[in-house]
């Protein structure tokens, strides 16, 4: 995709700094835990799919917090979550490999490396079990994704509409996001989900990112389809453990298929 459409001056900031960063110094080789059986397990315990995201600031947040991230992760584990996805990005999101390297040590769940990658180069930067491609940003996305499973990682590929979602399945995706953010104007609507996503096989695992806040909004989610969700501010801006226990005991919802 063209990375020059128009997008939010902080997302234009974030792109210019990705696509001058470099990449690992060796491939990498991964031996990944499955995000769908994480998945399967926590429906078997009656728990909501939830992708609880270390998320140290961002370009919609304010300020930064200082708390070791791996107690955050493992209070979000012990908390109910299925997955983790970890900011890697250094200079808006207050991440980096070694703390995402650091955490997938002392949790036993899949992690998500959160990040702008652009380039083949970029997969080799650290160890996760799964990698964000944002459909919007890539330019070859059959090509990196194929690249980044010849590594062992999985796939998230994320999307916002349904021409997106439509490229993602038609690239190979299996594991794919529909951001309820707009990048345009950073506006959020959960009714971005609620359209999107009739468009997806029944076969692809499909997560909800953004914008969900509360046990309503884990329903409204899960009944448009939502196989998991990435949960970010409404964890990390509360007691994290407390919050991740709320939002992953909601009433299972019956999906639609």
């Amino acid at each position: 995709m063209d990375d020059r459409e128009e997008v939010a001056p902080a997302v234009e900031s974030i792109l210019a700094a990705a696509r001058e960063r470099d990449g690992g110094d060796e491939r990498l080789e991964v031996e990944a835990r499955s995000l769908p059986a994480a998945f399967e397990r926590a429906e078997a315990d009656g728990r909501v799919p939830i992708i609880a995201e270390v998320k140290p600031t961002s370009p919609t947040t304010d300020g930064q917090r200082e708390d070791d991230p791996v107690a955050v992760a493992e209070e979000m584990v012990a908390g109910g979550a299925a997955a983790l996805s970890v900011l890697t990005e250094p200079d808006h999101f207050g991440g980096s490999p070694e703390k995402l390297r650091r955490i997938r040590e002392a949790v036993d769940v899949p992690v998500l490396r959160k990040d702008f990658v652009l380039r083949e180069a970029q997969l080799d930067t650290v160890e996760a079990d799964l990698v964000l491609l944002i459909a919007r940003f890539v330019d070859d996305l059959p090509g990196l994704l194929s690249a980044a499973r010849a590594r062992g990682f999985q796939v998230l590929v994320e999307t916002h509409t349904a021409e997106e979602l439509e490229e993602a399945v038609t690239a190979g995706a299996d594991i794919v996001g529909v951001n309820n953010r707009d990048l345009a104007k950073l506006e959020v609507d959960l009714a971005t989900f609620e359209s999107v996503a009739p468009g997806a096989p029944a076969d692809v695992t499909l997560i909800a990112e953004s914008g969900v806040s509360t046990p309503a909004d884990v329903r409204r989610m899960r009944a448009a389809g939502a196989d998991g969700l990435l949960v970010g501010s409404a964890i990390m801006d509360g007691e994290v453990r407390d919050n991740t226990e709320a939002l992953t005991a909601v009433e299972t919802t019956e999906r639609k298929q």
